[in-house]
């Protein structure tokens, strides 16, 4: 104390300044001299140049990929204003053909081929389930051209191209083949196989652990309950293959590159991070 004194008595005689503004001066330089204690007593190996160099720009990396994130939605929510409310229902009319269509298929399909499919003594009848859940995914995966064209409508860089539902099956028939409607059929058939077996082999499982219904509205609650809670999960664990059908499918014509490819292509974009996908 009695050197701080000193040291401040000098300063107050030499510059003429006030004890206050000495006093407040010097507590502002603390926090420097602290960074300086510790960089002096920082060993020199444990942070050397190239690692500073590797954190810096691992730091800059994140702060460019969250602000690109941001930046897309910021777009999103720009354009939307832009082109009005109209266009947040374009290409409606797709997946409302679509899910009746492919519900009934899969659930009725599932039901069939459950008591169609031989049942080999001895075996598990998981295994003919699962089978019969792989056969009602593929035969899901006809109603592929819906998603398509529910992709190129919703699309931004297509609003002048595709008119409606009609015009935009009618134009890439016309153009460009019935086999462009199923570009995309590698990740759904990647997809439905194992949701559908996850989700009927789940199903009667989870249901069993619900209280007994014993009313027609029971019986629709846990089934509404069970519904939901593997259908949130399962669109959960295996969203990037949807990322990687959107990807496909906004492409109009030209090479047909394979899934593999596609996924590489993403996987680099997002900076080769799962979460990135999500």
């Amino acid at each position: 104390n009695q050197t701080l004194m000193h040291y401040r008595a000098s300063r107050q005689a030499t510059t003429g300044a006030s004890q206050a503004s000495l006093i407040l001066g010097r507590e502002m330089e603390l926090p420097l001299d602290r960074l300086k204690a510790q960089g002096s007593a920082m060993p020199a190996v444990s942070r050397t140049r190239a690692q500073a160099k590797a954190s810096i720009l691992q730091h800059q990396g994140q702060m460019k990929r969250h602000f690109d994130q941001k930046h897309r939605a910021m777009d999103a929510i720009r354009q939307l204003q832009r082109d009005g409310m109209r266009t947040l229902y374009r290409g409606l009319l797709p997946p409302l053909l679509e899910k009746t269509t492919s519900a009934a298929i899969m659930f009725g399909f599932y039901e069939d081929m459950s008591r169609w499919l031989p049942q080999p003594a001895g075996s598990p009848g998981l295994l003919t389930n699962s089978m019969a859940a792989v056969l009602a995914g593929t035969a899901e995966a006809t109603m592929t051209p819906f998603n398509r064209v529910q992709t190129l409508l919703q699309d931004q860089r297509n609003h002048s191209r595709f008119n409606n539902t009609f015009h935009t099956f009618r134009t890439l028939v016309r153009d460009y083949g019935v086999r462009e409607l199923y570009r995309r059929m590698g990740p759904i058939l990647l997809q439905n196989g194992p949701y559908n077996v996850l989700f009927f082999g789940l199903r009667g499982p989870m249901k069993r652990s619900l209280p007994v219904a014993e009313t027609h509205v029971g019986h629709l609650v846990n089934d509404f309950i069970c519904g939901g809670i593997l259908g949130a999960s399962l669109n959960f664990l295996f969203y990037p293959l949807k990322v990687l059908k959107a990807r496909k499918q906004t492409q109009v014509g030209g090479k047909f590159q394979s899934s593999w490819q596609v996924l590489r292509t993403i996987w680099s974009e997002q900076g080769g991070k799962l979460s990135h996908l999500y």
